[in-house]
């Protein structure tokens, strides 16, 4: 541990739920911030802009700014302008994030070169599906900020993008592209931002595929977190292993101060 110079950070099931700090969160990033370690707010987010994100977060108590937050929408942004510039692209995501997809070309009628799904919500019924599905029948591209099956509220579980997209994907016989976590180029982007390598990173999330094991797949140091959407059989099932498994994110300042953490590294009871 004592090589780690910079920490990714997953925010919903890590830090917060449902917008309400976890216990000793926000304890726990001011420790890490008088310590030194650079930091990155990393997340799948998609009901908020950067700036919103950000905003709410220091009104709970936590240091950070614009600037800490990497979000599946800038990300998108990045991806469109690199490998669809011009491109007529019709949005179905759950919350307004038009502000942080400079660049991209949206539209509301008409047909669209590419289809760019975002979170989940209300918006995900059949009428919408059912023209993205049509939009995909004709050729546009498909295109994913994310393709997580579910995240945690105060209420429970609830379904996320991934449980219609896999439906899109058979339904239309094509792939999504995949701009958020888990992909490689996220990770990437993160570790650029942070003017890290990735032996120098750590990356600690709530989800064992998207989050950890994908950071681990790029060379970055993976922790498990047992808050947010963990699930005990959902880590036992899991195609890898983490580096670290922890209790909470109130227990990563021992961690990376001592080597070890309350957690343990196998799945919980």
């Amino acid at each position: 541990m004592e090589r780690i110079r910079a920490v990714l950070i997953d925010i919903d099931g890590v830090l917060t739920v449902s917008w309400k700090p976890l216990p000793g969160t926000v304890a726990a990033m001011e420790r890490l911030r008088a310590a030194g370690l650079r930091l990155a707010l990393v997340t799948n987010n998609t009901s908020r802009t950067r700036a919103a994100i950000a905003a709410r977060l220091a009104g709970l108590g936590f240091p950070v700014g614009a600037g800490d937050i990497l979000t599946a929408p800038a990300a998108t942004a990045a991806y469109l302008r690199e490998h669809c510039p011009g491109a007529r692209c019709l949005l179905l995501n759950s919350g307004d994030v038009r502000d942080d997809l400079t660049g991209v070309t949206l539209v509301d009628d008409g047909d669209a070169d590419v289809v760019v799904l975002g979170g989940a919500g209300p918006e995900f019924g059949y009428e919408a599906l059912n023209r993205v599905f049509h939009q995909l029948q004709r050729g546009a591209r498909l295109v994913s900020m994310h393709r997580n099956l579910y995240w945690r509220t105060e209420g429970g579980l609830d379904l996320d993008t991934g449980a219609y997209l896999e439906g899109l994907e058979k339904a239309a016989r094509t792939e999504a592209e995949v701009t958020g976590k888990p992909a490689p180029a996220f990770f990437a982007s993160a570790l650029t931002h942070l003017g890290a390598d990735a032996s120098e990173a750590l990356m600690i999330g709530d989800d064992i595929e998207s989050d950890v094991l994908a950071a681990q797949h790029c060379g970055i140091a993976g922790v498990l977190v047992r808050t947010g959407k963990y699930l005990p059989e959902t880590h036992r099932a899991a195609s890898g292993t983490p580096d670290h498994v922890l209790d909470s994110f109130a227990d990563l300042p021992a961690l990376l101060t001592t080597g070890s953490g309350s957690g343990r590294n196998a799945p919980g009871m």
